[in-house]
């Protein structure tokens, strides 16, 4: 995206993977959730995890060490112009689906028109922005990107799953179905059991097994996705090895629930995993849509309530840090940092955008005593309570012109989520405020949140350290009325699409981060969300029939990676 890559040409494989790796075995995850579909580029059902990647691929693959660089997989070379007006990408003659008829440039132009037209928003976001695409030659399409603007625009379109064009039907493509797309990648789906399970099986004649990019990747024979509907389930699943590898998101469950057999028995390790990534906004959303969020200040005293110390203390043992900044703990973050010239600069067409503590660098979400029961910060939101309108009637906080009680649903799908929300309410009661939780079960969590249907739920952005396209996904106005987008809170800010074109624009990285500082500022400012904590390391526990390279990735764990001990190769590092 900006400078050069970090592996030259002829590179012999990436830099986190462990060439001598041994093939052989199969690898079981086990995901907390439920699926009701096979396509994960449909706006319809709930897909199965992992389907790109193992087999959809792209025309170029991540560099998992470095914030966006791309290298060769389907396609084996790449032609553009400074301006980046225009991509052409040349299919390796190699390229074959798994039913073995190659992948042709007719195949990519029919996935950029059938995503364009059928995807999901982001995808449609994405690909409208393409003027033309062509064929050139006999393994060369051509991408028009006149007046787009977008310098990232060519490397979304690298990472565009390939369809095969000759076994995928366009008037079916947006209905949901338990039947594999065809594509090239790794692995076929071989085995499912709705809702329950995926079984991903190694395809032996994977044309892209030599590849560099793919030196020390995809060793496992077959790779098992196991469903749990349940956290506590899934856990005792882990414990009883009934599958290998787990990511703990729980500090309290990390600190004091691995003392069982296996683990006393050296059967399974924990360790903790450093990585690079910005570590994103985890928060309660407000659903901005809902007018009893509409104001600004409502929202500010709503998060001022939310008692981190307590439940960091009492819940999570001290371990996780609290959540401060859309791109948290990476130069991308405003947090802690006086805004440059170049910010203000950006900024200076939106007076009154961005609060001037945040511009100073000097606002972080309110630290309470601890005690679950702090009256600063309860004094606090009263008084924005008061400026937005809002009173105590007895001990009920009501709108003083309607005389209409404070209250909202907060929507959770996992015991978690549940817990905190609960915690949380116990404090919006101290200040008058009704709050109920409703649990309701991943399916239906996820219609509603697609439709925009809650009024305050939990949820995670991930971020990179070459933040894009997906932020206008995320937070643009065109996005906000779009159903199926990220953008749950409803925002429409001129701003905010101004800072993400000038992310886009960018071409040297003092004015990138710049621009997605800006653009954490006017985030800030707007208190969309109650911020809520994550963890400085991915925490990380397997069984140890499972390793891995020493190395971890900028990105953190790859389980692609990763092989089986059993076929374990002699001097293997």
């Amino acid at each position: 995206m900006q400078g050069e890559p970090a592996w030259p040409a002829g590179f012999t494989g990436p830099t986190y993977a462990n060439p001598a790796a041994p093939k052989g075995g199969q690898l079981t995850q086990g995901v907390l959730g439920t699926f009701d579909s096979l396509n994960p580029f449909i706006v319809k059902g709930l897909s199965a995890a992992n389907i790109r990647g193992y087999t959809i691929e792209s025309l170029l693959a991540r560099g998992y060490d470095e914030p966006f660089t791309l290298y060769g997989l389907l396609a084996d070379s790449v032609e553009t112009d400074a301006a980046r007006s225009y991509v052409t990408f040349t299919i390796h003659p190699a390229a074959r689906f798994a039913d073995g008829k190659p992948v042709t440039p007719a195949d990519v132009i029919f996935s950029w028109e059938l995503l364009r037209d059928k995807g999901r928003p982001n995808y449609r976001t994405y690909y409208i922005k393409v003027v033309k695409a062509e064929l050139t030659g006999a393994r060369g399409v051509r991408f028009d990107l006149a007046g787009a603007d977008d310098r990232e625009l060519p490397l979304i379109l690298g990472l565009m799953p390939i369809l095969a064009k000759h076994a995928t039907n366009p008037d079916t493509f947006e209905d949901t179905t338990f039947e594999p797309l065809l594509g090239s990648g790794p692995y076929r789906i071989t085995a499912v059991r709705p809702g329950e399970s995926v079984t991903f099986s190694r395809d032996p004649n994977y044309w892209g097994s030599t590849l560099p990019i793919n030196r020390g990747l995809w060793n496992f024979d077959t790779i098992k996705f196991d469903y749990y509907r349940d956290g506590n389930t899934h856990f005792e699943g882990f414990k009883k090895g009934l599958y290998d590898v787990r990511l703990e998101t729980d500090p309290g469950r990390w600190q004091t629930a691995y003392d069982f057999p296996a683990m006393r028995d050296g059967n399974v390790v924990k360790e903790d995993l450093p990585y690079g990534l910005p570590k994103g906004m985890q928060g309660l959303v407000f659903n901005t849509r809902r007018p009893i969020f509409a104001d600004v200040r409502v929202r500010e005293a709503i998060l001022g309530l939310f008692d981190f110390e307590w439940i960091n203390h009492n819940y999570f043992f001290d371990l996780y840090a609290r959540t401060a900044s859309y791109f948290d703990a990476s130069e991308l973050s405003a947090h802690g940092v006086p805004a440059d010239a170049r910010e203000r600069e950006l900024l200076a067409p939106f007076p009154g955008v961005v609060r001037d503590d945040i511009m100073r660098g000097q606002w972080a979400p309110p630290v309470s005593d601890g005690s679950g029961r702090d009256r600063a910060t309860l004094r606090r939101a009263f008084d924005l309570f008061g400026q937005a309108g809002y009173a105590l009637n007895g001990t009920q906080l009501v709108h003083r012109a309607s005389g209409k009680p404070f209250t909202f649903e907060i929507l959770c799908t996992t015991r978690d989520q549940e817990r905190v929300a609960l915690v949380f309410t116990r404090s919006l009661k101290r200040a008058g405020i009704d709050a109920m939780v409703r649990s309701i079960d991943a399916t239906q969590f996820e219609r509603r949140r697609i439709n925009f249907d809650f009024d305050m739920m939990d949820y995670r952005w991930e971020q990179s350290l070459s933040p894009g396209n997906e932020q206008m996904f995320y937070w643009g106005a065109s996005a906000a009325d779009q159903p199926g987008s990220r953008n749950y809170m409803g925002v429409k800010s001129p701003a905010i699409d101004a800072m993400i074109a000038m992310m886009l624009k960018a071409t040297d990285r003092a004015d990138f981060v710049a621009a997605t500082r800006a653009l954490d500022r006017v985030l800030l400012s707007g208190f969309y969300v109650v911020p809520l904590y994550f963890p400085p390391k991915q925490w990380v526990a397997r069984w140890t029939r499972i390793e891995h390279p020493l190395k971890t990735s900028l990105f953190g764990y790859l389980p692609e990676t990763w092989w089986h001990r059993s076929h374990r190769a002699l001097g293997a590092p």
